[in-house]
């Protein structure tokens, strides 16, 4: 049964109530998608506007304005939170050569400039340390084995397998092995 005030047919659905017409109307002027919501909010608007709340918070505003980039919810550069795990500033990591980490097990290298690797500083030979980077080649000083910077495969026996490489992320001047 329709109450005495509606005109609607049984099978119809509901019509949008005012509020919730102006409160989509609001979520799309946000995101800069507005003035087709609000032309929908005349007397004569019997239906909500297609545009649904969810859909408008997915597509980008068109044009930044100064008081949404200032409650913006995305954090900055500097407010971001430092990844997890052994790093070294980007300036101490030569390009074509790398840094053998002292407190943690990786050598970080750079191939080639803005590129950064990570791998185990163990050899796989017989498990001792590797000692150097340079040349392009990580060295262990212990049988003479020697890897590539660029992914840690063998370049020099007796080492059996490449070394065990690592994700690496660059934050602010910084490289971290991750994983």
């Amino acid at each position: 049964m329709t109450e005495l005030g509606d005109q609607r047919q049984p099978h119809e659905p509901p019509l949008a109530s005012r509020r919730t017409v102006l409160r989509a109307a609001g979520l799309l002027a946000l995101t800069g998608t507005g003035a087709a919501a609000l032309a929908s909010c005349s007397a004569d608007a019997q239906t909500a506007p297609s545009a649904t709340p969810a859909a408008a918070t997915t597509s980008p505003p068109a044009s930044p304005s100064p008081t949404a980039d200032a409650t913006s919810p995305k954090p900055s550069a500097s407010q971001a939170k430092a990844p997890n795990g052994p790093s070294v500033a980007t300036s101490k990591v030569p390009v074509g050569g790398g840094v053998i980490l002292e407190n943690a097990d990786y050598v970080i290298t750079q191939p080639s400039k803005g590129k950064y690797k990570a791998f185990s500083k163990i050899c796989t030979h017989q498990g001792c340390p590797v000692a150097a980077v340079e040349n392009g080649v990580i060295h262990c000083n212990c049988h003479g084995s020697e890897y590539s910077i660029k992914d840690g495969s063998v370049t020099k026996p007796p080492a059996p397998k490449p070394l065990a490489e690592a994700e690496t992320v660059v934050y602010e001047s910084k490289v971290y092995v991750t994983g």
